[in-house]
């Protein structure tokens, strides 16, 4: 019996970000007797060990953060502790220059840009020395995928023949569900006299948390009913602690960490606001839409995350008032909550056909090389 094909996957570690939930959506669908998924990471995530019982392997090397030189050096040891790797597929921003250009030299014959965004973060010269980083990708890649047209014009800007790989969810786990609506309530301590608003990212600038407390201190002082959950952590976790203090709502903001039952605080919540600065094709949007709550999104994000069953409005950040008009007003009544529409639109989201697709590229990809040689790839990129 054939070995499965191992896919090398270079990220930053497999925590619950959006990149890193797509991926797990695409490993657990995937049919794993034919792919199997390794990781090159730095730091250990919450999926490590759900990855070893799938048959991954994990690796670390040094992080960027300790300096550009031990992060290439750690990259070339490991290539030359493993030459045998045939499919890097590499979703480092625009450092992924620096991971694919350091595999190219060792000889790995594919190798994959994946865009999940559309826009760095960093302060200046962090930005500097990843627009650097990035000049490398045309080079230095084989294959290029990217979660929206957006952010393929961004990671890409020299490339028109990207491929787009809509992020994708496993749709059945996120549809609404009324016993988890009120066992994640009771466990936050709230009945149906509170709304309760939502959001789910990093704690990190990109977010733009500061906004979304700004805009639920204005609401909350009409509605003292009214609740805010933060999921996640991140750098900004404390100031944005110090914020909802000074903004008088400490008391009625929930800061729950990162959960691993998503879809049950999805089910809780009533409505859904996402002001981020820049997106690709956020994962958690899409998410909650399956879980029927109305979202409120920055007009910054693309469009093509609405899947198109009435749940989604977008707004420009220089409307503040705007938004909470819109945060108080726009609640989806429970029985409404899961529809034959929504089940019906976002099915087009599920991760079983993605992880299909992105099967047969690497699969077609692969036998493309054993059978004509890596140099071939660059004729049919």
């Amino acid at each position: 019996m054939r070995e499965p094909l191992r896919v090398l996957h270079a990220v930053v570690n497999m925590n619950r970000g959006g990149a890193e939930t797509l991926l797990m959506n695409l490993y657990r669908s995937m049919d794993r007797k034919r792919i199997q998924f390794d990781f090159l990471t730095s730091f250990e995530g919450v999926y490590d060990d759900e990855i070893r019982r799938l048959g991954g392997r994990i690796y670390r090397i040094p992080s960027i953060r300790n300096g550009p030189k031990k992060y290439v050096k750690g990259l070339d040891t490991f290539f030359r502790e493993h030459p045998d790797t045939m499919i890097i597929h590499s979703h480092m921003d625009k450092l992924s220059g620096i991971v694919l250009e350091r595999a190219e030299k060792a000889g790995v014959p594919i190798r994959i840009a994946h865009s999940h965004n559309t826009s760095s973060e960093g302060n200046s010269l962090i930005k500097i020395y990843k627009w650097s980083a990035g000049k490398k990708l045309k080079s230095s890649a084989t294959h290029f995928i990217a979660c929206s047209k957006e952010a393929g014009r961004w990671l890409f800007p020299d490339q028109n023949d990207y491929l787009v790989l809509t992020n994708t969810i496993r749709t059945e786990t996120f549809l609404f569900n009324k016993m988890n609506r009120r066992r994640v309530r009771v466990q936050l301590g709230l009945d149906e006299t509170h709304t309760l608003y939502g959001h789910v990212g990093r704690f990190q600038a990109q977010k733009n948390h500061s906004y979304l407390l700004k805009r639920f201190a204005a609401l909350h002082a009409p509605e003292p009913s009214a609740r805010l959950v933060l999921i996640g952590s991140g750098p900004q976790e404390n100031e944005l602690r110090k914020l909802a203090l000074r903004l008088g709502v400490n008391k009625a903001v929930l800061f729950a960490g990162i959960q691993e039952d998503i879809a049950g605080f999805l089910h809780a919540m009533d409505v859904f606001v996402f002001p981020s600065l820049h997106e690709g094709l956020p994962v958690s949007v899409i998410e909650a839409q399956t879980a029927g709550l109305p979202c409120l999104l920055a007009d910054s994000i693309t469009p093509d995350i609405d899947i198109q069953a009435g749940l989604c409005r977008f707004l420009p950040l220089s409307e503040p008032e705007r938004w909470e008009k819109m945060m108080a007003g726009f609640i989806v009544r429970r029985n409404e909550r899961r529809t034959r529409l929504i089940e019906k639109r976002a099915g087009l989201f599920d991760s079983k056909q993605a992880a299909e697709d992105l099967q047969s590229f690497y699969e077609s990809r692969s036998r493309e090389v054993e059978r004509y040689g890596s140099d071939y790839l660059y004729t049919n990129v």
